[in-house]
């Protein structure tokens, strides 16, 4: 009696189980391959791929989105100012859009309304939270442009050389490696500063990425390749001011900021000058050159939750010509691309974007990885070391020609097509780039063809 009590018992918890179990995915073949961004996927092949909204928004957030797109294009000018004041008094750029132009991709040029590279700098070793040191007198970043009368940090002037590469088949590719020179500082820099290069990325499906849980990241990395195939990965931590916690960083091209209003605000401090609620200090603070004004925090909250929220919904352009490249895409996952730029994420509901869970493909790990000596800035970011970049998504890489002209890729842009990025590529990824070099050329052709249609 007692054993048929213990076997009912049993019965009903396993069916209490099954009943409260999630519903299963469907199997890939239940999934529309060209929805790059799930429900967030807009189909639109022209220039102005990047900057739709998400489809479905409330008629309230899609006028939220809206302003937000608006704040986004608008140029700053100096304080006092009715509207949109607080630039400088040292800056890199005037307006969000003026360095992620069509909110994709900008310019690897320094010092003018269409530059879109930016150099960050810092001593060695770590601050009270784990992130870079500051240099005295420059910050965190070099401002090289400035206000009316007011003297800029510095200059930077960009140089080329170009080597060749030769593939096993005798094709022969040309790279060109920038250099980068500091001029007309307007104090001395230190001795042992270092100076690392970033180009302005697209900010399309960020939104996204913020919605993949950590636990998702964290999984993918392998920081002492226990499997054995040569990719690590590493998750990077950084500080989050508007917190005052280590957050998993998945931001920025070092992974080195954890949430988009933390990237936005920061922007606008660094890049615009323009201090807000989290950044409340000058990015001059302390300098010669700090206004005498005290009309900080310079930006309205509502500006920056507005721009924010704006690039937390722009849509991902959906893929293009899918069944027709199946066969570059068995050459991507057989060399070995897809061990860090992973193809499929599933992410988590996201109230705040109005946004259920969905299955994405950004092509990215979100995690930091060895990309060889050659594309080294020798400059640490909390725990990504100068060899470590984030695995850049490759949603939209195949309309980068159209909606920014000449596609520069990497973290300074100095690739011009994905075939010069992919033989950057070296640390982790050597392995992956020798197996793409042993390819045929008809082959290679295939793999680029299969990245064009993301």
């Amino acid at each position: 009696m007692k054993k048929l009590f213990v076997l009912s018992a049993l019965i009903i918890l396993v069916t209490l189980f099954t009943m409260c179990n999630k519903a299963g995915l469907f199997p890939d073949s239940g999934y529309d391959d060209r929805l790059s961004g799930g429900a967030a996927t807009v189909f639109d092949e022209t220039s102005k791929a990047f900057t739709h909204s998400f489809d479905g928004l409330s008629e309230r957030n899609a006028r939220v989105h809206g302003i937000g797109d608006g704040d986004f294009s608008q140029t700053f000018v100096s304080s006092p100012a009715p509207l949109f004041g607080g630039l400088g008094p040292v800056f890199n750029n005037v307006s969000c859009i003026s360095c992620h132009h069509n909110d994709g991709k900008g310019t690897p040029t320094a010092g003018d309304i269409r530059s879109s590279l930016l150099f960050r700098t810092s001593l060695p070793g770590m601050d009270e939270n784990g992130g870079p040191v500051a240099v005295p007198g420059f910050g965190l970043q070099l401002q090289d442009r400035a206000l009316i009368n007011v003297q800029p940090e510095v200059k930077i002037n960009i140089s080329y050389a170009d080597s060749l590469v030769t593939y096993p088949d005798g094709s022969v590719a040309t790279l060109r490696k920038p250099s980068y020179t500091v001029a007309s500082s307007y104090i001395p820099l230190p001795a042992g500063y270092m100076l690392s290069p970033r180009l302005a990325p697209p900010v399309f499906g960020a939104g996204l990425l913020e919605s993949i849980p950590d636990q998702t990241i964290t999984d993918y990395a392998d920081e002492n390749d226990a499997n054995g195939d040569g990719i690590s990965g590493k998750p990077n931590y950084v500080y989050n001011p508007a917190t005052g916690k280590k957050e998993l960083g998945r931001f920025g091209l070092k992974a080195n900021t954890s949430t988009l209003l933390t990237q936005v605000a920061a922007a606008y401090q660094q890049d615009m000058g323009i201090t807000s609620y989290l950044f409340p200090k000058e990015s001059v603070y302390g300098q010669s050159q700090a206004d005498q004004l005290t009309d900080d925090p310079e930006l309205p909250d509502t500006v920056l939750r507005y721009v924010t929220y704006y690039v937390q919904t722009l849509a991902v352009p959906a893929r293009r010509s899918v069944n027709e490249n199946r066969g570059g895409e068995q050459l991507f996952i057989q060399v070995n691309c897809a061990s860090c730029h992973r193809q499929t994420i599933q992410t988590d509901a996201n109230v705040a974007i109005q946004m259920g869970t969905q299955r994405i493909h950004p092509y990215t790990d979100l995690l930091l990885h060895d990309m060889g000596s050659a594309l080294s800035d020798g400059r640490p970011d909390f725990l990504a070391t100068g060899n470590e970049w984030r695995t850049m998504p490759l949603w939209g890489i195949g309309l980068f020609e159209k909606t920014n002209g000449i596609p520069y890729y990497l973290h300074d842009g100095r690739a011009r097509t994905i075939e010069e990025a992919i033989l950057w590529h070296g640390g982790e990824a050597t392995k992956a780039k020798q197996q793409y070099m042993q390819l045929s050329k008809a082959d290679r052709n295939q793999l680029l063809n299969f990245l064009k249609t993301l």
